[in-house]
């Protein structure tokens, strides 16, 4: 995602929060457990990477 312009801007809890211009999304992380298909999902549409 960095190379699409997002960039980290905080930590807060088990979730990064990137910014890309005005739009911010919060992304889970959860050690080693893969994102749930519906998470990703959304993360996609919302960041448009796709």
């Amino acid at each position: 995602m960095e190379k699409g312009g997002w960039r980290i801007v905080r930590i807060q809890g088990s979730h990064h929060i990137l910014v890309k211009r005005s739009k911010r999304i919060s992304v889970p992380v959860h050690g080693n457990k893969p994102l749930a298909k519906g998470t990703e999902a959304a993360i996609i549409k919302q960041t448009g990477l796709r």
